[in-house]
């Protein structure tokens, strides 16, 4: 993710859950190396797939976290349900299935 994610982003952040979705795809990395600013409906909406992901049996993690977006994240306690990771390589392998799945 990259730029900004308010109530103007989030559709296109909602779309691209729902494609990886629709493909089978249950465990997500978000990678917020580029997110420059983050505001409650980018909060609310991260929470919105998180639970939907978590329906779904899967998980998602988080990697390139700016003080910034850290600090928004442990105030709003999400950091206690978005585990963060140094690399997306990291994150990917953290998931039980990493060895047995191609990842694209």
């Amino acid at each position: 993710m990259s730029g900004r994610l308010t109530f103007f982003e989030i559709g296109a952040l909602r779309d691209a859950i729902s494609r990886l979705s629709k493909q089978g795809r249950k465990d997500i990395v978000l990678n917020f190396s580029g997110l420059q600013y983050l505001d409650s409906s980018g909060i609310g909406e991260l929470a919105r797939i998180y639970v939907s992901v978590v329906k779904a049996n899967g998980q998602m993690k988080v990697v390139g976290l700016s003080l910034r977006v850290e600090e928004i994240l442990k105030i709003t306690q999400l950091h206690q349900v978005l585990p963060e990771f140094p690399s997306e390589e990291a994150a990917l392998q953290s998931f039980p299935e990493f060895n047995r799945k191609e990842t694209i």
